[in-house]
């Protein structure tokens, strides 16, 4: 099992600017995650980084009028995953609303055809005739599937943000904040974000030749597409940092006031969120497993249909589908998740034996749920770990995520180098990967990635580390406090929630919903009593009666319960002292 040290992050110096802004607490919780004044926090949309040094913004502009003029026929080609239907969403929606007649999608099936634009997918495009095929969050790796197309005499625009490898597809326009030579500062924007600057240029650009004047039609105001933009960011854990802020913020102002697209506020209605209370983790936790359980068990062109109708009752029904897609996923998870815990019974008993990275595969398992499996195992056990399931014709898939310290894609990279002929193909970003192999050479695979983790990693890198902002006073722990710090956002990936911690008596603990364990925590310095929940608590150690006194990690909440609002500890890691 994984250590684990709790720290506190550094003290920030109480001279800046932030500290005669806003509250003392906030203040030094902006402050310890580098923003000097309430300006770098990113909110204003004026202050949105513009599109000058995005490299292959002017082309990919240039074509796509075009394609509006001649009114071609233009193809989205799509990922399964929330970012891949939020993406597919914004180009759609805007390209029609910019007066593009005969504009479609085509996401590829992840069990019939895997991830990108393939020469496969590319051949199933032809039955539509397109005349330009348009890549979002995905394409940077399609060599031979740009090929294909061009073989066709098809254009191909690449938007994506994905890591380049050493090739680059010969595509007539490519966008992707990484790949060389690009000058655009945010290099953290996803996939969304990418096609949404592209629409916001050709938008630009269509304005200034006149074409709504012509067509009599009014420019459309793209800001209507941000909250697919935020829940596309929110979903594909990007770094916030102060561009993908202003996108996240933004796109929950319009949710919250209810100008959202039917879909998105149908997603919220099922999961039992109230949107005039979202905030960002309610897109990473309610919305978006909703969305990618479509593409991970069936087809995400339902989740897309969900996004791009207008109509509120279609949305409503897709959206009850959707749904019932996330509880099938669910059940499948946890078995799987059952089966890993199984798998590494043996090396969790012998902590020298353990891999550094962790490799697991079972020829039972679903290769929609693969990614997650490996998500919640590498939240378990503090090390990479990549999760395989069968694929095709004697390969297997496998779905990859790393710890801080250990560039999961390049770790690939330097084991395919090593193994020629080793991996079939791979690619990703620093912290989640893909990859396939033949099953023969699964063993082979294994341990030369537990051999690269070890190059990279040392033990200490396999302890982890809870950085949280220190303690609250019990006058802190207030109703007030955890709505400013709601407020405070958004909050995520490198711009983390607010987390706190302090000893406090246990006076009562309870399992319930089968899982979580219900405590009614004190403060032993004021007396003061406040609820607490951890959810999914280990069973095998709570409740525990002989416990009296406790160390927890915990955020602030409030509870709302047949009227009441009480504070609330929601509590991430709690340890018995």
């Amino acid at each position: 099992m994984k250590q684990l040290t709790i720290c506190q992050r550094s003290t920030p110096a109480t001279n800046l600017p932030l500290f005669n802004q806003v509250n003392p607490v906030l203040a030094r919780i902006y402050a310890s995650r580098g923003l000097h004044d309430l300006n770098d926090l990113g909110r204003n949309l004026k202050a949105l980084l513009p599109d000058d040094d995005m490299r292959g913004v002017d082309t990919a502009v240039e074509r796509l009028v075009k394609a509006v003029r001649l009114q071609e026929r233009v193809l989205i080609v799509g990922d399964f995953d929330c970012d891949g239907a939020t993406s597919t969403s914004v180009a759609i929606l805007a390209l029609r609303q910019m007066g593009l007649h005969h504009v479609d999608y085509l996401v590829p099936n992840r069990f019939d055809y895997g991830y990108g634009l393939s020469p496969e997918i590319v051949d199933v495009a032809l039955a539509r005739q397109p005349q330009l095929l348009i890549t979002v969050d995905n394409g940077i790796s399609s060599i031979s599937g740009v090929k294909r197309a061009a073989e066709h005499g098809i254009d191909v625009i690449v938007t994506d943000h994905h890591l380049p490898g050493s090739e680059l597809p010969e595509a007539c326009a490519i966008v992707n904040p990484n790949q060389p030579e690009c000058g655009f500062a945010a290099k953290s924007t996803c996939g969304v974000g990418v096609i949404f600057y592209v629409m916001i240029a050709l938008r630009r650009a269509l304005q200034q030749s006149g074409w709504f004047e012509q067509q009599r039609i009014a420019p459309p105001n793209l800001a209507e597409l941000l909250d697919l933009v935020a829940l596309g960011t929110v979903a594909d854990v990007v770094p916030l940092e102060q561009n993908n802020r202003i996108l996240v913020h933004q796109g929950l102002q319009r949710i919250r006031a209810g100008r959202a697209r039917p879909g998105i506020l149908a997603l919220l209605e099922v999961a039992g969120r109230q949107r005039h209370k979202l905030v960002a983790s309610d897109l990473g936790f309610a919305v978006a497993p909703r969305l990618n359980a479509a593409g991970r068990l069936e087809d995400i062109s339902i989740g897309i249909e969900c996004l791009i109708t207008d109509d509120a009752d279609q949305a409503r029904q897709l959206a009850s589908t959707l749904d019932q897609l996330n509880r099938e996923r669910r059940g499948i998870e946890e078995e799987m998740q059952h089966q890993a815990l199984d798998l590494l019974g043996g090396l969790q008993l012998e902590a020298q034996s353990m891999p550094y990275g962790v490799c697991l595969y079972d020829e039972t398992w679903h290769q929609g749920v693969i990614g997650i499996l490996a998500s919640r195992i590498k939240e378990r056990m503090h090390r990479p770990v990549i999760a395989f399931a069968p694929g095709d014709e004697g390969e297997i898939k496998g779905s990859a995520r790393s710890i801080a310290g250990f560039h999961v894609r390049d770790g690939l990279d330097a084991i395919a180098a090593a193994n020629p002929g080793l991996l079939s193909k791979f690619g990703g970003h620093a912290m989640a990967a893909g990859l396939t192999l033949k099953a023969g050479d699964y063993q082979q695979f294994a341990d030369a990635f537990d051999r690269e983790v070890r190059r990279q990693l040392s033990e200490s890198d396999l302890q982890e580390t809870v950085l949280t902002d220190g303690a609250l006073t019990a006058g802190e722990i207030s109703i007030e406090m955890a709505e400013m710090l709601r407020e405070a956002g958004p909050w995520g990936h490198q711009f983390p929630e607010p987390l706190f911690d302090g000893e406090f008596a246990l006076l009562q603990q309870r399992i319930v919903g089968q899982k979580h364990l219900k405590m009614v925590l004190m403060d032993p310095a004021s007396g003061l009593a406040v609820d607490g929940i951890h959810f999914n608590a280990d069973l095998e150690q709570w409740p525990n009666d002989s416990v009296a006194r406790v160390r927890a990690v915990y955020r602030l909440d409030i509870n709302e319960f047949r009227g009441q609002r009480n504070v609330q500890l929601m509590v991430d890691q709690l340890l018995p002292m």
